[in-house]
């Protein structure tokens, strides 16, 4: 299924034209027949043309967004610092730890969907810690690998004796 998409360019051109024909003293009636808008349209376009000049802009659609620039710019240092830097026990950074560093620096309460938004914008990646142990002894484990392992390695035994099933040649 396809949906289609309107054209806010060609919505504004149209609502520009609609507001000028308003302002020069055209009947709404006439703006409705020569734009092919609704009534409602054309009287709100009047109503707009009263209160504000340039009514026929397009509005930016949807929430406008809480942090500012700056904001996230903040945020962007505060991440990089670290977590432990900002209070929190361990330097895992999760989504949730985000949106509560938001709230206390901001005062801005984010889902942490939201939160994953703007820490993609921000540059960031989702990136798992290895799960390793900080007193893991790296010459130990090589050394282990080398001569310990092959010793308690179970080897199959050889078979001499012929095979009797019929799948497997002799």
């Amino acid at each position: 299924m396809t949906t289609k998409r309107r054209d806010l360019k060609a919505m504004e051109t149209r609502r520009r034209k609609g507001m000028r024909m308003l302002a020069k003293g055209k009947a709404q009636a006439e703006v409705v027949r020569a734009l092919g808008v609704s009534r409602e349209t054309a009287s709100t376009w009047a109503k707009m043309l009263g209160a504000d000049a340039q009514a026929w802009r397009r509005k930016p659609l949807g929430r406008p967004g809480g942090l500012t620039p700056a904001q996230r710019g903040k945020l962007s240092k505060m991440l990089v610092a670290g977590a432990l830097v900002n209070g929190f026990a361990t330097e895992l950074w999760t989504l949730a730890r985000i949106a509560a560093l938001i709230k206390r620096e901001f005062g801005l309460a984010y889902s942490t969907v939201h939160v994953w938004r703007i820490v993609r914008e921000l540059g960031f990646s989702n990136q798992r810690p290895a799960g390793r142990a900080i007193q893991r002894d790296e010459q130990a484990i090589t050394h282990w690998k080398a001569k310990r392992w092959p010793a308690l390695k179970k080897k199959p035994a050889r078979s001499i004796a012929a095979s009797c099933s019929s799948t497997k040649p002799d």
